[in-house]
Order: structure tokens, then sequence, then C-alpha cells
């Protein structure tokens, strides 16, 4: 990963726009992890999500943010699998082949064994807009196998319209990011999906753009 070219696509255009152009409701920035290994679990509409995310974290700090991405969607075109390992620092996952779970995670162990904040959106692709799918157990069997991990929840609602799937056309939409704290150590993988999704059920009283008209009138952004 190239960080000098992470920092400058992230100062020149990502932040801008988050912070600008769409205008974001941010709460709970505090509950963010400061320092890995540590996992961020956010629901997932638009592509916008993970560059959202990413630039809550200051420039000096991106190269420690690794989304986990599919290698079938992001690896598969030579342009766009440059731009994910050198701009973004994707951690690829190939979510598609039968590879035992210490295989399949290896990738995100050595991340976190580095001090990284993983990325992961537990539905495991863009659903619906501003719906939140199925949550799959994937990260379970991470944090599982590590006592040094925990999971901290977001929710974001909006970016479905402001980039909706399909599209390539921006539309500046409010936007909310609600962040909570960290989940107490799980049970099991049932118990992490229903701790995930009493979180994100509970984070959307904090959603501005959830219980105002489509049309979007003008809220005051939160940093």
């Amino acid at each position: 990963m190239n960080r000098m070219l992470q920092m400058l696509f992230f100062a020149l255009l990502v932040k801008p726009l988050v912070f600008i152009v769409l205008g974001l409701n941010l709460r709970g920035r505090n509950n963010l992890p400061e320092k890995g290994p540590a996992i961020i679990a956010a629901n997932h509409n638009s592509h916008l999500d993970t560059l959202v995310l990413m630039s809550l974290y200051p420039l000096r700090q991106l190269h420690k943010v690794r989304p986990v991405a599919a290698v079938d969607y992001f690896l598969t075109n030579p342009l766009l699998a440059w731009f994910a390992l050198n701009c973004i620092g994707i951690i690829p996952l190939e979510r598609k082949k039968r590879l035992a779970k210490t295989d399949l995670f290896s990738a995100c162990h050595a991340a976190l064994d580095q001090g990284d904040i993983l990325l992961i959106f537990p539905e495991g692709s863009r659903g619906n807009p501003e719906q939140i799918s199925t949550i799959k157990k994937g990260i379970f069997h991470i944090v599982n196998e590590r006592s040094d991990t925990y999971i901290t929840p977001v929710l974001m609602h909006g970016l479905g319209r402001a980039l909706p799937k399909g599209e390539a056309l921006l539309v500046p939409f409010n936007c909310d990011v609600v962040i909570a704290k960290a989940l107490q150590k799980m049970a099991s993988a049932n118990d992490m999906v229903s701790q995930l999704k009493s979180s994100y059920q509970d984070l959307q009283q904090y959603c501005v753009t959830l219980y105002t008209p489509k049309c979007d009138s003008d809220h005051p952004s939160h940093q």
C-alpha cells in the first residue's frame, strides 16, 4: 500500500466530500477504536460506507484502518484492484472458496497482530438501500480466537441514497454515522448476531435522516 498516495487521496478528495458535500451527522465519535487490534462492524448500503468510516481517522493513521473486502469483486478488474490495494488498503477475502477458517481469516489475524483496525461489513454485501440485511457470523470466528480484540458496532443511514447500489453519480444527501461502545465478549456466534442487531436498533434513535422527510432539509453536522 502506498501511504502517501492514500493520504493525498483522502486529504484532497474523500474528506472534503464527506464533511462538506454530504453533511455528516456524526454521533459517538469517541467510541471509535483509536488503535488495534480492533474491529469496526458497520451496516453496508453503499460504496461510500468504507470511505466515510476511514475519513473519521487522521491521515497519519489511515494505513492502520483496513477494510476487509471480497476478492471476487475488488480484485477481478486490474484498475479497481490497484485502487483498492494502494489507495484504500483492503484485506482481500476469498469469500467464494471453501477454505478452512484458519486460512480464510489468516490475513485478518495477521493485520490484527500488527495492531490494525479492521473494517468489516457483517452483512457481507450491500443490501437494499437503508435496510439491514442478514448478519453473517464470520466476525465471531475472528474474535473468538482472540482475547485482545473487540467489536465496535456502527450504524450508517442515508449513504444508500447518496450513492445507491449500481449508480455512479453522487447525490448530496445528509447522512448519519452513529458509533456504539464496543460489545462485550459473546458466548456464541448467535449471541454475537443478537448483540449486533440490538446495537443497530438502539443506534437508530440517533439517526437524523431516519426520522425526517426524504427531501432532507438542512441539518447541522456534528464532528
